[in-house]
């Protein structure tokens, strides 16, 4: 990290301000004392998914949130070094050349105008929000650092391994660190272009899912296809070793040289060209799904093995957009070498935001960590929230129709319509930092509905039939309904319904291939037990989300059932709401019979007729 790593300072700096930006995923974070007090993503405030531009909302929000202006942040540090990275992208066009010279063309344009000159462009965007004030000075972490350092800092062990596994920073894209009290050690890392990241990613642009988007699509298609290009891809594509390092074959792909991530020879292999995006999708990309899933799955349990055995520790901490990947997660938890896992609710691109300032905290400064047995991500329960008055004037302000309600009363009302097959949108507390709702922007319904998941996915979120559900279950009931003894707060691990609780099916349902099987009911909770009898579980702690625990124990006393299906709260194509305004519109153009902000409770019954009116879909790109 070059200057990050060069000296520690006597004295403890004062705020420290984290930014990731341009490349997918823009976020901002605020260090105050070593604390994350604020985090958000930028799609969040712009409304526009996966928004790579300069963070500028998020930032205010985080300073807002900690009482400052810009002239009253330490340090901006930002996730990785533009110039490594440059580097990389000419030393590769010169090993591939002429092969890669249309990408070249294209990307330098880009690299000239903007990227190549990224201090003086972060520089200009911190002025328009510096209102005059001088600016605090800027540093540059490196992309891996930042994600390790998300993945460790935060975390409830004083020593651990890390492993972070992406597409690609500034060279690595696998990297194993030790992570011991207040430091990070680097230990050896797997360099572009030899990537799970982009190997998953190659596949997910093959089946016709959008690169960076679409990776979490591919996984849950994966349980409606069987393995049958498994050794397709380990005998042609990725040079396995046993101690899970790899290499890939680049003559099979295009994402070093060209603009597309595979070639012909890949389509070949495959016998045919990648899917059309929104085409049919049929068998073939099922069993590619679950090759893909089950190569990735290998290369971690064997990385996760090497690991443990090289750094003798019990504990290990994930970070990068592989760590997304639950089912992975699920597996290496249950089936691995290590006694815990942490994964950082942000793996991807937006949590560099953290990990560079916790990483400049830390590590440049020399700051003491404290470990006291629990993370220190809030919950990931670090965005805006919004008080009683605000909301009943935005309400006022809409038009809405609504009755206000103390808890006492709200959460049986609510358990009540949840009985009754009633969908809900959930709005309350700060907003989450990650790609995941976890009863903060959440749609809910009852999981043991057999209509639950086809009514959210094609009346509510306009999007694929396959798509499962995630439960939300009481954290002190998660064993009673899943094989996991475990918490998983961040919805990032997939573990087994328990037996007890399964439907075996009939000789007649298993004959059934691909989609067939998505309508025959696995468990008494059909709206979250995936076709394997699989669900990717959040565990809910009255400690991080008092009310939605709450809520959760109400809907259990009354139905005995200590779980809730929740979703997202925003339709296909659209960030997860942020504010009482973007939760009231998404509302109004689903079929969703309630919507709950804070304690202020709306029907769809009740609320004004508006106009039938289906254009809003094209606001927003298919992910």
């Amino acid at each position: 990290m070059s200057e990050l790593l060069s000296s520690s300072r006597a004295t403890a700096p004062g705020p420290i301000l984290g930014i990731s930006a341009y490349y997918h995923d823009s976020a901002a974070a605020l260090v105050v004392g070593g604390t994350v007090v604020a985090a958000a993503q930028e799609e969040r405030f712009t409304r526009k998914k996966h928004d790579a531009g300069f963070p500028a909302s998020a930032v205010r929000y985080c300073l807002e949130a900690g009482g400052i202006g810009l002239d009253g942040v330490d340090r901006v540090v930002f996730y990785d070094k533009p110039l490594v990275k440059f580097e990389r992208l000419l030393e590769t066009y010169l090993a591939y050349s002429p092969k890669g010279f249309r990408s070249f063309v294209a990307a330098m344009p880009v690299w000239l105008k903007e990227k190549l000159f990224l201090k003086k462009l972060i520089r200009d965007e911190l002025e328009k929000l510096a209102n005059g004030a001088p600016l605090p000075p800027l540093a540059f972490a490196e992309h891996h650092q930042s994600h390790a350092a998300s993945a460790f800092f935060p975390s409830p062990f004083e020593r651990a391994a890390v492993m972070c596994l992406d597409g690609v920073g500034e060279w690595a894209t696998t990297s194993v660190w030790l992570g011991e009290g207040n430091r990070l050690e680097a230990r050896w890392e797997i360099d572009f272009p030899h990537s799970l990241g982009l190997l998953y990613s190659a596949f997910t642009y093959y089946t016709g899912f959008k690169v960076n988007s679409g990776e979490y699509k591919l996984m849950g298609l994966a349980p409606y296809g069987e393995p049958k290009y498994v050794d397709t891809i380990l005998g042609s594509l990725l040079d396995l070793k046993e101690d899970g390092t790899f290499r890939l074959d680049m003559s099979y792909f295009n994402f070093a040289t060209g603009l597309t991530m595979t070639g012909p020879k890949f389509h070949a292999l495959f016998g045919g060209p990648p899917r059309q995006a929104e085409g049919t999708i049929t068998q073939k990309e099922m069993d590619i799904a679950r090759s893909i899933q089950e190569v990735t799955e290998e290369v971690v349990m064997r990385l996760g093995r090497t690991v443990q055995g090289e750094l003798g520790v019990e504990n290990l901490c994930l970070a990068g957009g592989v760590a997304l990947n639950c089912v992975a997660n699920g597996r290496l938890l249950r089936e691995g070498p290590f006694k815990d896992i942490w994964i950082q609710p942000a793996a991807g691109d937006a949590g560099g935001a953290v990990g560079a300032a916790l990483a400049y905290w830390h590590q440049e400064a020399g700051q003491p960590r404290t470990v006291t047995g629990a993370d220190t991500m809030s919950g990931s329960y670090l965005g805006p929230r919004f008080g009683d008055d605000d909301i009943r004037a935005r309400l006022e302000r809409l038009g809405a129709v609504y009755s206000r309600l103390e808890d006492a009363e709200l959460m049986p009302r609510l358990a009540e319509a949840l009985e009754g097959e009633s969908v809900v949108g959930w709005f309350q507390g700060r907003m989450e930092f990650g790609p995941r709702a976890l009863g903060g922007r959440s749609i809910i319904g009852d999981p043991r509905s057999p209509k639950m998941q086809s009514v959210m996915n094609l009346k509510i979120k306009y999007r694929e039939s396959f798509r499962p559900f995630a439960p939300s279950v009481l954290a002190e009931k998660a064993g009673e309904v899943f094989d996991l003894n475990a918490d998983s707060p961040y919805m990032l691990i997939v573990a087994p319904v328990r037996e007890a609780l399964r439907i075996p099916m009939s000789t007649e349902q298993k004959a059934l291939f691909g989609i067939e099987k998505l309508n025959v009911p696995r468990s008494t909770l059909p709206a979250i037990t995936h076709v394997d009898y699989s669900a990717r579980v959040q565990t809910v702690h009255a400690r991080t989300n008092p009310r939605y625990h709450a809520l959760l124990t109400a809907f259990h006393v009354r139905t005995g059932c200590p779980v809730l299906v929740n979703t997202s709260f925003n339709v296909r194509g659209e960030p997860i709401v942020c504010t009482p305004e973007d939760a009231y519109q998404c509302f109004m153009r689903t079929e969703m019979d309630y919507l709950v902000v804070e304690n202020y409770l709306l029907a769809k019954a009740d609320q004004p007729e508006v106009a039938k009116d289906d254009s809003w879909m094209r606001e927003f790109e298919l992910d």
